[in-house]
């Protein structure tokens, strides 16, 4: 991974050095990486495509972090722009330029290894899902889960993406085929278009339609082709499956569709917010509609279909948890509470009301979109139930099952078991689990997360005695140990 670092202050460019050196020490990786003490300095460094990740302070004299950032933009729609500043007020701004992250001075260590563990992760996820794209301006890295179609008009080939990008290229269309046509997902419906099925949403006699509405032709001779792969590329097959850690996974085998396809309803009265909140879903490649009142989200509702609905608690009319109620009783669509109250019995009341989620405004962004990935991704495919021996936690009615009986948890106590299970053996601190649970909250020093996690370790016990599902890993925190030898 290739870093640059920009920032005026010889401090801070200092702690960022330390941190990185400790973390390719950790991770015994090793990075490219350059530092740089303003914005001109870094632009004059290349012509974009040098560095997968960017460090970039907001504040510096002459062309500030913002502006930077735009220059950056427009050479390079793939580097990670991460801003770092000392105070929040630039973070919307921020995202108009694709900022990947926003990261708050001073920059905590643990949270700054987390941040790049899923960088190289996605890095390593385009290299090995897509191909490079050569232009005459440089290279760009095409993702296969963000392509929607390809075409070919006058000896140039051009590259739709869901995210909205195009890119055009002097080439021939055959010079793709084999890459793109290897794979499931890609069919050639046209001598002059390849899609991708995932963002299929009808197959006409003469035309494929697709889900931002745009019309593709479909050649007479290869219609009953491309409806017998739509069909096939969607079929369900249920399976069971036990997985490496132990968790036994019940399942629909349905292709998981991508960010790029994944339509989200907003309801917020709030213009900021609805803003802040779009502009992050959509960066991760979204289909965002808005709605202002709980009346209005019910039309959308009723006339097209959304993977997700986000909704605010205080909205013009009835609130968001009548609105949920009243949602629950038209579609099956998830729903998902943002709202600025951080109490506790706001947060029951969101469940309580038919919400697979309450996350709070001061949510980190990436921990935002971390939290509605998972919970788009579950509902997609279809996975409901994990057991662990004995244990059974059934995601769809939020019930935690020992050898068949109900262990009546709490909706913490619940969410607490869920997210250990989800990284078997991983050693979670009492800090990490609090602002998983509790994220709108201020950290209490440890007392909330070892109350709630006692009485759930009592209740597990109690029901069963065989195995001990959660263990205490003195001086660090907990850790969840599924039942393997059955």
């Amino acid at each position: 991974m290739r870093i640059a670092v920009c920032d005026d202050d010889e401090r801070e460019r200092a702690c960022f050095l330390e941190m990185i050196t400790e973390y390719q020490l950790s991770r015994g990786v090793n990075f490219d990486c350059l530092f740089f003490h303003n914005g001109t300095e870094l632009l004059c460094s290349g012509k974009g495509g040098e560095y997968d990740l960017i460090l970039l302070d907001v504040l510096m004299p002459g062309v500030n972090g913002i502006q930077t950032a735009q220059e950056l933009r427009e050479r390079d729609q793939n580097v990670k722009i991460v801003f770092v500043s000392s105070s929040p007020e630039f973070a919307v701004e921020s995202y108009h330029f694709g900022a990947y992250y926003y990261l708050l001075k001073p920059v905590d260590a643990a949270s700054f290894f987390q941040l790049l563990d899923r960088i190289r992760s996605e890095l390593r996820l385009q290299t090995e899902q897509g191909f490079v794209l050569k232009k005459r301006e440089g290279v760009v890295g095409i993702s296969f889960r963000k392509l929607e179609y390809v075409e070919v008009i006058n000896k140039t080939v051009t590259f739709h993406l869901a995210d909205g990008m195009i890119y055009e290229a002097a080439a021939a269309l055959a010079d793709f085929e084999e890459t793109l046509l290897s794979r499931p997902e890609f069919i050639k419906v046209h001598r002059s278009y390849i899609v991708s099925l995932a963002y299929v949403q009808t197959i006409g006699d003469n035309c494929v339609k697709m889900l931002n509405g745009y019309k593709i032709p479909l050649s007479r001779q290869r219609r009953n082709q491309v409806r017998e792969a739509y069909i096939h590329f969607w079929q369900y097959t249920e399976k069971r499956e036990v997985v490496s850690d132990g968790r036994e996974v019940i399942y629909s085998s349905k292709p998981e569709r991508s960010g790029g396809l994944w339509k989200i309803l907003l309801v917020d009265d709030d213009p900021k917010d609805r803003i802040f909140w779009a502009d992050i879903l959509r960066r991760h490649g979204c289909m965002v509609k808005t709605a202002e009142s709980g009346e209005e989200a019910l039309r959308l509702v009723a006339a097209e279909t959304y993977d997700t609905v986000l909704l605010d608690v205080m909205i013009p009319g009835e609130d968001g948890f009548a609105t949920c109620e009243r949602l629950h009783s038209m579609v099956n669509t998830p729903i998902i509470f943002l709202s600025s109250f951080t109490e506790a019995d706001s947060q029951l009341k969101g469940f309580a009301s038919g919400g697979i989620d309450y996350i709070t405004k001061n949510t980190p962004a990436e921990l935002f979109w971390a939290k509605v990935e998972t919970r788009i991704k579950l509902t997609m495919s279809d996975r409901t139930q994990f057991c662990y021996g004995a244990l059974l936690l059934d995601l769809a009615a939020r019930r935690a099952l020992m050898e068949e009986n109900d262990l009546s948890l709490t909706p913490t106590e619940f969410e607490i078991l869920q997210h250990i299970s989800e990284q078997a053996e991983h050693i979670f601190t009492p800090e990490e689990l609090f602002h998983m649970v509790w994220s709108g909250q201020t950290w209490d020093g440890g007392q909330l997360v070892q109350t709630h996690m006692s009485r759930l370790r009592r209740k597990l016990e109690k029901a069963y005695e065989k195995h001990c599902f959660i263990e205490t890993v003195w001086g660090q925190g907990y850790r969840f140990v599924p039942e393997k030898d059955l």
